[in-house]
């Protein structure tokens, strides 16, 4: 038996026409869904880069401004150092480098410092009157003395730590020293003996007075320092 279709064939493809173009249709919105979930993710992303580029920005232009202070502050330190140096050389009659720079110039050949101490003291002296006045007198020098302001002085002590290869180059030493204008009543504190891989050196201590009163001229130090540069 034959079987008839009763269904024209333009309804039928019309009808599978109308499900591709759903079929494209559904298939275009989910391309698009899926460029727009994209789209957002992107811009998300480009949102927080630009907060942290705009963070680390922020924290390098803090960062230079350290730096900068930084910079300044050595610049600083570096100068009120030199003024600081330059004051004391101003305030002080013999300048520290100049004293180690004659301690040094002094060391006979084998002899070498280990360490150098310099220690001030300030020294107050009062006035003296005479030993025989008379009564007027000793009051008139009573009132003058609560007048007048105590005389101060300061004494320098050099405490000197060195090794040589024997008691003769420590005497030599000590000897250079005596005869420098700048050092006074210079004294052997101890002198011990010691070996190491059989060799034999004397550890020495010395102990000596900075002259009172004494103020080298520019000449005399030009001289120190011309012997301290040929020695280094």
């Amino acid at each position: 038996m034959a079987k008839i279709d009763f269904v024209p064939d333009n309804y039928i493809q019309q009808r599978e026409g109308n499900r591709a173009n759903l079929t494209y249709l559904v298939l275009l919105a989910v391309l698009m869904s899926a460029i727009c979930v994209t789209f957002s993710i992107i811009k998300i992303r480009q949102r927080a880069a630009r907060n942290e580029l705009a963070t680390l920005t922020e924290q390098m232009s803090q960062a230079h401004k350290q730096i900068a202070q930084l910079e300044e502050l050595k610049i600083k330190s570096k100068t009120m150092m030199r003024t600081m140096v330059m004051t004391a050389e101003l305030l002080e009659p013999i300048p520290r480098s100049i004293i180690l720079a004659s301690l040094t110039n002094n060391l006979p050949d084998g002899v070498s410092l280990l360490e150098t101490r310099l220690s001030e003291k300030e020294i107050v002296r009062a006035a003296s009157t005479p030993a025989r006045i008379s009564q007027y007198q000793a009051a008139g020098a009573k009132a003058a003395a609560q007048q007048e302001t105590p005389q101060k002085a300061s004494e320098t002590t050099i405490e000197i730590k060195g090794i040589a290869p024997s008691d003769i180059e420590v005497a030599e030493y000590i000897a250079r020293l005596s005869n420098s204008v700048l050092f006074d009543s210079v004294a052997l504190v101890e002198s011990k003996e010691h070996k190491i891989d059989n060799t034999r050196f004397r550890e020495f201590k010395l102990k000596t007075m900075l002259r009172k009163n004494e103020v080298l001229s520019k000449e005399d130090i030009g001289k120190i320092k011309e012997k301290r540069e040929e020695t280094l």
